[in-house]
Order: structure tokens, then sequence, then C-alpha cells
């Protein structure tokens, strides 16, 4: 993994895709407001700014803000007073108490904030303590996948009582940011939908920019019914792909049938006009290769039926 800082990563923030999405929003807790505004009290002009980390330059694009007032509606909800999006923000605000949450992707922050009366509201700035990730895999030691193929999904590193890691986001493309509060999150990248899966933990720290490239040990495959090495591939014809240990990990029903599998031994089963042919295989990490099953008699193997082929 590498890391970009500081001024660094703002701009390096603007070279990859941005991945929009719906900011989770904390909880927050109401309150009975104190110092409410008066029918007379006059609106102050209130400026906000973020930062990725304290020591860092305000943001100066992609941000959201929201201000809430402290008291529920009747919904339950706490009634969105302000918002804007882009750099920094101005807002006219009555005196009394508020709700301020700032956005940056998937990173936020919430603070309270009292209005006064009487004399002015200093600049507020808000620290996000976030930084960014972007992903990227390859097989073998460095051969790229096709970025198609590859899908990402961002896990808190924390096991629940079940067992389970809560989700922080699914399905991210290769090459996009995703901006998160700092710390450590558990990764898991999926390279086709077969079985080829990578895990890994990263560490997002605050005002930098990472760029983690996970490993997958896995290759593309692609099963051919012939009737002699080399020919055409027969239609119609129904696969089963199974481990070693007997398990099924992919079936289809193609002339070609293409998929990633992760590196280690193989059955390529194949049914055709209540026939079924076999061949064992290997797979080697970033080898993609053709795997012919040739129609010959199987004396061995004879007639499966698919529950046969299941168990």
């Amino acid at each position: 993994m590498t890391a970009v800082n500081g001024a660094g990563a703002q701009e390096a923030f603007k070279s990859f895709k941005q991945l929009d999405s719906t900011t989770k929003m904390p909880k927050l807790s109401a309150f009975s407001a104190t110092g409410a505004a008066t029918a007379t009290a006059a609106a102050k002009d209130i400026v906000f700014e973020a930062k990725l980390a304290d020591s860092e330059e305000p943001l100066k694009e992609g941000l959201t803000w929201r201000v809430f007032s402290p008291i529920s509606g009747e919904d339950g909800k706490l009634p969105l007073v302000a918002s804007a999006e882009g750099g920094g923000a101005s807002f006219q605000l009555l005196p009394g108490d508020y709700f301020v949450n700032v956005a940056f992707g998937r990173a936020g922050v919430t603070k309270k904030l009292t209005v006064p009366a009487e004399g002015e509201v200093e600049r507020q700035t808000m620290v996000l303590d976030a930084g960014g990730v972007v992903f990227d895999a390859v097989s073998g030691p460095d051969a790229p996948i096709p970025a198609n193929r590859l899908r990402f999904s961002i896990y808190s590193s924390e096991v629940r009582e079940d067992g389970e890691r809560g989700l922080v986001m699914a399905d991210v493309n290769p090459d996009t940011i995703v901006r998160l509060n700092s710390g450590t999150y558990h990764v898991v990248s999926e390279y086709g939908d077969v079985n080829a899966v990578v895990r890994a933990d990263i560490q997002v720290e605050a005002g930098k920019l990472i760029e983690a490239t996970l490993q997958h040990q896995a290759a593309e495959i692609t099963l051919k019914l012939v009737s002699q090495p080399g020919g055409e591939a027969i239609a119609d014809t129904a696969w089963s792909v199974l481990t070693a240990a007997g398990d099924i990990v992919n079936e289809s029903v193609s002339a070609f049938s293409t998929m990633v599998l992760a590196e280690g031994e193989y059955l390529a089963v194949a049914r055709n006009k209540d026939r079924i042919y076999q061949r064992a295989f290997s797979v080697k990490a970033a080898e993609n290769q053709d795997v012919e099953v040739l129609m010959k008699e199987q004396p061995d193997m004879g007639l499966l039926s698919n529950a046969e082929l299941r168990d």
C-alpha cells in the first residue's frame, strides 16, 4: 500500500473517480433547546470549514453540510434547517442550539453549535479525522485484472457477537476513491463470481489517500466440449465444476463456459445429449487457459443423474 499525504492528498482526490453514495447519518439525540430565539432576534452569519486532519488545509470541495434543529418533529426526526454542498459553507442562523453535520463521502462528523443572542460567532472549523482509499488487485505477482471483473466490499474491523462484521460499503469499483473516517477496516476483494476471494485489513489515516493493491491467486478458465483436440465447441452443453473435495463451485449451460477460479485442482464435468464427460485440470495464478473436454467414452464414469452428480 502507498500513501499520499497533505496537500498532495487533496489533489490526488481529484485524479480518481469519486464514489457518490448516501452518507449514513450519525444518530442524533434530541434535547430541549436552550436560549431559544425570540421573534425579534436577528440571524447571525456563521462560516464553516472542514479539514481532513487538524494540521491540514480546509477542504475546497466534496463536502456536504447539514444543520438540524435539536427538537424532534412529529416523525421523530430532527428537522433539517439548512444544507449546502461544496467546500466551506455560510449559514444565517437564529440564536439557539443546533446540530451541524459535515460529510465527506462516508466520513463525517457532527457537533453541537450554540448561537448566542449577543455578540459574533467565530468561524467554525470541523475536523473530519478522515482519509481516503483506492483499491486495485492483481493476479499472481503483478498480472493486471480487468476492472469489470473486480469488486470490493468494506467492513468494520470489529467482529460482532454473531461472528459477522458490519458492512460499511459493498460493490466498490477499482480506481475509485472511498472516503472514510480514520481507523482499521476489513476489505474483501472478489475476482469474478465463483471462488476467487481475498481479504485484508487496511489502515485509513487522517489526511492521507491510501492506494491498496490486493493479490489474487486465480486465473480465467474457459471450458469447451470438443469431438477432437482443437475442434469446435459443442453447443447446449451443461457444465459442472467440482473442487478436489467434490464440492460444486460453478454450473452453467453454454458452448463456452468462462469463469475465474482460485488456484487449485478441479474436475470439469460436461453433459450433452444424456452423455457425461469429464476432465481433471489445474488452475495456477495468472495463467488463463482453455480447458478442452474430449467427447470420448469414459467407462469408469458411467452415466450420472443430476442428483448423483451433486452427491
